[in-house]
């Protein structure tokens, strides 16, 4: 289908994307089916897909920080350690973990076990295919906006609650593909997350616990993302630009295609093997009151015909009420740094992260004094 094909002026957009959403075969479905063309409401406005390219030379030689974790126990350099992810926190808000203790046999058979599930057959993973808005067990899907979106992206995900254990996934419903390295993986990433909060607390000048204390551990959730080849990469994006919202700890395979908004430029993560990509979200910049960012970042799509696999393991706050308010930390403020941002509720943010497509600091914005 030629690009102009796409702007069939008798196309009805809804109902193409029910027939889709109903037939439950995911981007990875289409892919397998041999299409030459995608669907129209895969196709990117033009102003998005304009910055797909770099806006100069300089985009593709920058790299974010790589930082090694094997100082963690060792009390003499820990300040070395703290300062690093200090550093790379509050100016890239991304950063790679080498030497987390993980071995690279573990990252290897969970990024297999993620693959090899969404390389079942359709009548599998069709029957965990859901997109109620009860967020809990185990759902597979295409794109958790896909009717608040513009336009869909191109990538299937399985998503995996673990915690709080009102939302925990019965580990008989994870798909027998995964279901033994998905609950080993949940261990080893909360292991790393775990001494992350602690040296981003330490980073910020408060008690090492202070992020596990407001429960940024209590919050869990693995998402097995594949990004099966794509005919026309150049129309479409695998996942739009957009900020994460706690902690996240992502391990992927050696199919690039992940990018991070860098002085209003677009950089490559390049997959360094055996390292973890960590990035923190839009509840932690409020927290730290503008001490840490979360940034901008994307997927492109690609035309490979090895799927770009990644496993995202994200960490929020547990406590879901009315009356847990969350803002910037008291022992962070004075007179001369005053609060940046208002309290919010969890469920206040997730309303709005649920009421819209997926997007880049909203929340921030609306709860910015």
């Amino acid at each position: 289908m030629a690009a102009a094909d796409h702007a069939n002026s008798t196309y009805d957009r809804m109902k193409e994307l029910k027939e889709f959403d109903q037939s439950k075969i995911g981007v990875k479905g289409l892919a397998d089916s041999g299409i030459t063309s995608i669907p129209r409401f895969f196709v990117h406005p033009p102003n998005t897909l304009d910055l797909k390219k770099p806006t100069s030379q300089t985009c593709t030689k920058k790299t974010i920080p790589v930082i090694d974790l094997s100082l963690f126990n060792t009390p003499t350099k820990r300040h070395q350690l703290v300062e690093q992810i200090r550093e790379a926190t509050s100016t890239w808000g991304f950063f790679q973990v080498i030497n987390h203790g993980i071995p690279i046999s573990v990252l290897d058979e969970t990024i297999n076990a993620i693959k090899a599930f969404h390389n079942e057959p359709h009548e599998v993973k069709s029957k965990l295919y859901n997109r109620e808005k009860e967020r809990n067990g185990v759902t597979y899907a295409t794109n958790d906006d896909l009717y608040r979106a513009k336009a869909a992206c191109w990538h299937d995900s399985l998503t995996v609650y673990m915690s709080p254990e009102t939302k925990r996934a019965k580990e008989e419903d994870i798909p027998e593909a995964c279901r033994k390295e998905i609950v080993a993986w949940e261990l080893h990433a909360s292991k790393v997350a775990e001494a992350l909060l602690e040296l981003l607390s330490e980073g910020l000048g408060v008690e090492a616990e202070r992020f596990k204390q407001l429960g940024f551990l209590d919050g869990k959730m693995l998402v097995g993302h594949c990004y099966p080849y794509c005919p026309e990469p150049d129309l479409t994006l695998g996942i739009r630009s957009h900020t994460d919202s706690g902690l996240t700890v992502l391990l992927q395979n050696q199919v690039g295609g992940l990018q991070v908004k860098h002085d209003d430029e677009w950089v490559n993560v390049e997959p360094l093997p055996g390292a973890l990509t960590v990035n923190i979200g839009d509840f932690i910049q409020i927290i730290s009151n503008d001490n840490y960012i979360s940034v901008e970042h994307r997927v492109l799509a690609k035309a490979s015909k090895e799927p770009r696999i990644s496993i995202v393991a994200f960490f929020n706050v547990g406590r879901h009420s009315d009356f847990d308010y969350y803002g910037p930390l008291p022992e962070l403020l004075s007179p001369n740094k005053p609060a940046l941002y208002r309290k919010f509720t969890v469920p206040e943010f997730l309303e709005s992260f649920f009421s819209k497509e997926l997007d880049s600091k909203s929340f921030i914005q609306k709860v910015k004094l």
